[in-house]
């Protein structure tokens, strides 16, 4: 029975996919006795057996031989595209995380999004998600990589525009959309140009390929950064991360998707082309730079920011750019570590703050406060989120950063210095909206807020616990280190760090009505993180206005040259036409002579040229 579950793996995608499909009749309106409920229990019943299949998958994958199953999908002459699926404990491992969160957070959508008139509709779309995203898993060709890529770009369009009635809404979405098809598209080019210059698509072969690839610079850069281009798109990182901000005027179950395994998707396949990307130590470089200046960037934007998801998102961001940091200098197990421990403290932040908004029907920081003694539950799930997010002793965040400042200790220190810097930053935003949230004087919208359901509490709860388990699933994986072997300085740095953040945060002076400082050296500083370094206004005077300007001189040249060229054409056509209409009699020889004529005045065009030449040389 496990074998034959082990060699269907591959089918652990398809029973979202399947709830997706069985919720149509649901979201399409063909039934509405019922209500939408039976649609959400249908998606919610396919992901536990998703969870329920990788889980036997998983152990008895754990410490054997990876398996890889190929299915070809088109063969013609030396063409060859298929589709590679590896089986192995990291794949696996991966899948199992997308499953877990995803169902847990349907269960928490149960509650949240229980008075939505489009509730089959949005499981429908949450089942789409989640089938692109464990097929993204256990990919192990670039080619299945890609179209699942693509599908996780239709999937956030159709998930932050869920509530299409807002204009702001749809505004996100296309936003969203858009800047990660500039990313796609680049990477489209990649693919291509690596299909045509190895031959194949599989990873492994990818691998072999590049340990004795012999390409000039130009075409080894060129193709490092079209490859690096999408997953920078899909993580947010800079110049490609204004849409993930935007995107959390979707629902928030979708958001804690979203802020979890979604953006790790992109990241995942950074990872798997890390051994192509070493071809190019201007692509490595590149990841670097671009990791660095996102991670210390969005910090510093996520600690001016008075809407409650926007603060917690432009974090995602930071800590994607220190996975893009590893990437770019090899230390791929400390990304993956890291990505792991990101995504189930970040979905437990963002379950939280859900509970949150949902009873004080605001995002507004401003607008809260005193919440911890009346809702005591998700006040617990916001305190073990942001522990196990940043590096205090001894939950998972903390042991993930410790790796990473052990990997750099050595030989680029001053990456050191990056990650201390976002773990402080991170811990000093993370208790600057505590404070906000929870402590303090209630407002006016906080002062009723009770605690939420237990279709709410209960998934909450469960992963609040399941964070507390982090360092113990680390230590069952063999991701920790013996005590005597630990980097003692670097342990202190990592714990020192977040506790000036925790410190700053705690002390700093924090008015209800200063969301925009009076004093104009603050205001300035304020306004440009909040504004996000106003990269989106820098964006509208350049990038846009070329684009607008160069569609506008393209519209007039197709309307007065092109479509000018082709009406002169035919008014001639016409005229002559009409012209000739008239001297129509009947006399064949007048036919004849107007074809002796035509035919004249075509040759003497044609000889035109060479006639002119003849008595230039006479004269």
């Amino acid at each position: 029975m496990t074998e034959f579950l082990t060699q269907t793996s591959w089918w652990v995608p398809f029973y979202s996919l399947l709830g997706a499909v069985l919720t149509l009749p649901w979201s399409t309106g063909m039934i509405r006795r019922t209500g939408p409920r039976p649609a959400a229990y249908f998606n919610v019943l396919m992901t536990f057996l998703a969870f329920l299949h990788g889980t036997i998958v998983f152990r008895s994958t754990w410490n054997q031989e990876p398996i890889k199953l190929v299915f070809h999908w088109l063969q013609v002459v030396d063409l060859d595209l298929t589709f590679s699926v590896d089986i192995s404990a990291v794949s696996v491992g991966a899948m199992e995380l997308v499953t877990g969160l995803s169902l847990l957070a349907q269960l928490f959508a149960l509650g949240y999004m229980e008075k939505d008139w489009a509730l089959a509709r949005f499981f429908a779309l949450m089942g789409f998600f989640e089938g692109a995203m464990s097929g993204l898993a256990i990919s192990d060709s670039l080619l299945l990589s890609y179209c699942l890529l693509e599908v996780l770009t239709l999937s956030t369009y159709l998930l932050v525009g869920f509530w299409y009635a807002q204009p702001l809404v749809i505004t996100a979405a296309r936003d969203a959309f858009l800047t990660k098809r500039v990313g796609d598209i680049l990477l489209l080019m990649g693919v291509v140009a690596l299909a045509t210059l190895s031959g194949t698509l599989d990873f492994p072969d990818l691998y072999e390929w590049a340990e004795t690839a012999t390409l000039s610079p130009l075409t080894a850069t060129l193709l490092g950064l079209a490859l690096i281009a999408g997953p920078t798109g899909k993580c947010a990182q800079f110049p490609l991360h204004l849409w993930l901000d935007e995107a959390m005027e979707g629902p928030n179950p979708a958001s804690i998707l979203r802020n979890s395994v979604v953006v790790a998707c992109g990241a995942y396949v950074l990872i798997k082309l890390q051994p192509v990307l070493i071809l190019s130590p201007v692509a490595s470089s590149a990841l670097v730079v671009i990791g660095t200046v996102t991670a210390i960037g969005a910090c510093l934007v996520a600690i001016a920011q008075i809407d409650i998801k926007r603060a917690l998102s432009h974090s995602t961001s930071a800590y994607l750019g220190i996975v893009f940091i590893a990437v770019g200098t090899q230390w791929t197990g400390f990304a993956l570590m890291l990505l792991f421990a990101h995504a189930i403290a970040k979905a437990l932040l963002f379950m939280s703050i859900g509970c949150v908004i949902l009873t004080t029907n605001t995002q507004n920081l401003t607008e809260m406060g005193g919440l911890w003694s009346r809702m005591p539950a998700t006040t617990t799930a916001f305190v073990v989120g942001s522990a196990g997010l940043i590096g205090l002793l001894p939950l998972g965040g903390f042991w993930a950063l410790r790796l990473g400042m052990d990997d750099f200790w050595t030989h680029q220190p001053w990456l050191v210095t990056v990650l201390l810097i976002v773990n402080g930053l991170t811990a000093l935003n993370l208790t600057r909206v505590f404070r906000l949230i929870f402590l303090g004087e209630p407002q006016a919208k906080a002062k009723r807020a009770p605690e939420v359901a237990w279709t709410m509490a209960v998934p909450m709860v469960s992963l609040t616990v399941l964070t507390l388990l982090v360092p113990l699933m680390m230590q069952s994986l063999s991701l920790l280190p013996d005590w005597e072997y630990l980097n003692k300085p670097a342990l202190l740095l990592v714990m020192i760090s977040g506790l000036i953040g925790c410190s700053f945060g705690a002390v700093i002076y924090l008015p209800r009505n200063w969301s925009r400082s009076i004093r104009v050296p603050f205001r300035f500083l304020q306004d440009l993180f909040a504004y996000d370094f106003y990269i989106d206004r820098l964006y509208r005077l350049s990038v846009v206005f070329a684009v607008d300007r160069l569609s506008r001189l393209n519209a007039w040249i197709d309307r007065y040259v092109v479509d000018g060229l082709v009406n002169l054409v035919g008014v001639v056509t016409i005229f002559s036409g009409q012209s000739l209409k008239y001297n129509v009699s009947g006399q064949s020889q007048f036919y004849l002579l107007t074809i002796l004529l035509g035919l004249s005045g075509l040759t003497i065009l044609m000889l035109w040229p060479i006639l002119t030449l003849l008595s230039a040389e006479i004269f």
